[in-house]
């Protein structure tokens, strides 16, 4: 078995992190939901669409090490260690941001992983099994390349796509529910994700 994993907004949760740089900036006020989409909405509703594209490179870069990962993801990939089965990390990233200052967004990346994807025994990912992708298609290249039999992402565009390869087992991470009517497992939380790849170790042994 070998389980993929997508990295921004599955494994890592901005919302806070956005809602605190937006009021650091002076963008938005405390009346504006603490989410990632609150904010960008309401900056595109006042015209600030180039803000809300440089905030997103100054997030994912300089303070990419504030952001936290969802609830559970830790202890799901403790269970997936403890059982041995390989986990990759397949992300579609571009290297610098549109706007504003270059900063190295795979470094940043992976700087986050290695901070906080670990413990005392060592990494819960090995880094040889981070992929950042610069295209989308070239990351639905990589889940297919690598031989992914379960993977997990908020989008429901990558489990969707043409050459998203066909037996690999698909599940939705989508805890706002912003993708309801879409055909595919879901899952709300890390607990049940953990609990559909539960089932699918089972199946696979």
């Amino acid at each position: 078995m070998h389980i993929g994993l997508d990295f921004d907004n599955t494994i890592v949760s901005y919302d806070a992190l956005f809602h605190k740089v937006a009021l650091e900036g002076g963008w938005i006020t405390n009346d504006v939901p603490v989410s990632k989409v609150s904010v960008r909405d309401h900056l595109r509703s006042m015209g600030k669409e180039s803000v809300w594209t440089e905030m997103q490179g100054y997030v994912y870069g300089a303070r990419m090490d504030e952001a936290l990962a969802y609830p559970q993801v830790l202890d799901c990939l403790y269970g997936v260690r403890e059982r041995g089965i390989k986990v990759s990390i397949v992300s579609h990233k571009t290297r610098h941001p549109f706007l504003g200052e270059p900063y190295d967004l795979h470094a940043a990346a992976g700087h986050w992983i290695d901070l906080y994807l670990k413990d005392a025994k060592g990494p819960l990912v090995q880094p040889d099994q981070v992929y950042f992708e610069l295209t989308k298609e070239s990351k639905v290249k990589r889940i297919a390349d690598i031989g992914c039999t379960v993977y997990v992402d908020d989008l429901p565009e990558i489990l969707n796509a043409n050459g998203f390869p066909e037996n690999t087992h698909k599940i939705l991470f989508d805890p706002d529910g912003h993708h309801l009517q879409q055909n595919l497992p879901r899952a709300c939380n890390w607990v049940e994700v953990h609990q559909q790849l539960e089932s699918q170790w089972v199946t696979a042994a």
